[in-house]
């Protein structure tokens, strides 16, 4: 067995412990050699799409970049259902029966096997050393169980690094005005604010980035965090832009999934993603205490509309976990959030339900008293995102009833208020995080 070597970040600071890679994996990189661009697909029983995943992203480098050195890895965490099999004999030998020539270079398929015990982030480690190793110059990470992906995503993720020179691109997708809640009403909003950049998709699983930040990301660990498995985008970007690497944004249009795909927890990616917030939050602090507002990103492609499924909400369900929360953890809150920001959440719960609102600024309150309890370690992190969560279904309860028949031009309004209110409440939580523990 050997091992990357890493480079300390400052001289006579030693780095972290680098990842174990094994022998097969070091041999494929070996003969796979220096490569311009390298697509990764992370796996665990993904047999009914991972081929058509592979065959989009065989088709895109062969497409878009026929000159360049080109590899695709795929990363599996112990499938059980004979995805590794499939990826296998995923080749397309003959392009020229879907393209009008056969690509220039040798296009590398890397296969390699991942600790699942440690999450996603035991693929993105394998991802961070295969870039260090090939030497490549861009990087891009799709999901394995994509319906809706096309080789025109390859372009659109990989073209802003290596023709505009940009060191991270986030997705920006085609979504149901109900479609990434979280996402709408408290990550991007709150990223926004923190990090001074308009990004749509701060936690999207397709994303891409350069070759001199995976060494960078490799030489200090990769912001790993124990959340990362919600989406390692969000810290990977949040370290782009605290170590002043160019970020942008690239319209990759509908996520469709796999009909049969196991539906996600809410429990466990809402704290999985809101933890994941709040410890970039920690990591970063020195980089977003002292920004105000926030600018524009490039964003590329063209941002096209298409009929999407409905998104049905249960608002019902969402009032009564509101309700609960608010009732069950009185003493939790308390130790959270100030006296004033506890009596505004107490008397929500004492409207009807035709009257219920939640205000922008008050939940925006909430979320920076929380950030700061989590900073301050008030009592166990786990238990903290927990009593957020109910909150959350109060603010998505108001925020579904306020655009019900609302507009895809009126909702963005509606987002883009809440977003300001964010970035006009940004000294508050500067504050409430600079007080003593």
């Amino acid at each position: 067995m050997m091992k990357a070597n890493p480079i300390a970040i400052e001289p006579g600071v030693p780095g972290p412990e680098p990842a174990v890679l094994p022998d097969d994996f070091l041999r494929q990189l070996t003969a796979a050699g220096e490569v311009d661009i390298l697509l990764f697909v992370p796996s665990l029983n993904n047999r009914d799409t991972i081929g058509h995943v592979m065959n989009a992203l065989q088709l895109g480098l062969v497409k878009y970049f026929p000159r360049e050195r080109t590899a695709v890895l795929n990363a599996d965490g112990g499938s059980l259902d004979g995805t590794p099999q499939v990826v296998r004999e995923s080749i397309i030998t003959d392009f020229r029966a879907f393209l009008s020539a056969n690509p220039l270079r040798t296009m590398h398929r890397i296969t390699a096997a991942y600790d699942s015990g440690k999450g996603l982030w035991g693929a993105m480690e394998l991802l961070l050393s295969a870039a260090e190793l090939t030497r490549a110059k861009a990087c891009a990470v799709v999901s394995p169980d994509l319906l809706s992906i096309a080789p025109e995503w390859v372009e659109s993720l990989v073209r802003p690094i290596r023709r505009e020179q940009f060191d991270f691109v986030a997705p920006i997708y085609h979504r149901h005005k109900y479609e990434g809640l979280l996402i709408k009403n408290l990550v991007a909003p709150v990223f926004r604010a923190a990090y001074g950049f308009r990004i749509r998709e701060p936690m999207g699983s397709e994303f891409a980035f350069s070759g001199q930040l995976a060494s960078r990301l490799l030489e200090s660990g990769g912001g790993q965090q124990p959340c990362c498995e919600a989406g390692p985008a969000m810290r990977l970007m949040g370290a782009a832009i605290a170590n002043g690497y160019r970020t942008c944004q690239s319209f990759l249009g509908p996520r469709i999934y796999h009909s049969h795909r196991q539906e996600p927890n809410l429990v466990q990616v809402f704290q999985e993603s809101i933890g994941a917030l709040f410890q970039g939050l920690e990591a970063d602090h020195a980089y977003w205490a002292h920004r105000s507002g926030s600018s524009q990103v490039s964003t590329f492609g063209f941002e096209y509309s298409v009929a999407l499924q409905p998104v049905r909400v249960s608002r019902k369900r969402l009032l009564q976990g509101f309700r609960l929360g608010v009732e069950e953890l009185g003493d939790i809150l308390q130790a959270i959030l100030a006296p004033d920001t506890l009596r505004a959440v107490q008397d929500l719960d004492k409207l009807g339900d035709a009257e219920f609102h939640f205000p922008d600024e008050l939940w925006v309150r909430v979320v920076y008293e929380f950030a700061a309890s989590y900073h301050r370690s008030v009592l166990a992190r786990d238990h903290l995102l927990q009593a957020l969560l109910p909150l959350y279904r109060g603010k998505v309860f108001s925020f579904v009833t306020e655009t019900e028949k609302a507009t895809t031009a009126e909702v963005e309004k509606r987002l883009e208020e809440l977003c300001l209110a964010c970035e006009r409440l940004k000294p508050y939580l500067v504050e409430r995080w600079s007080q003593e523990k």
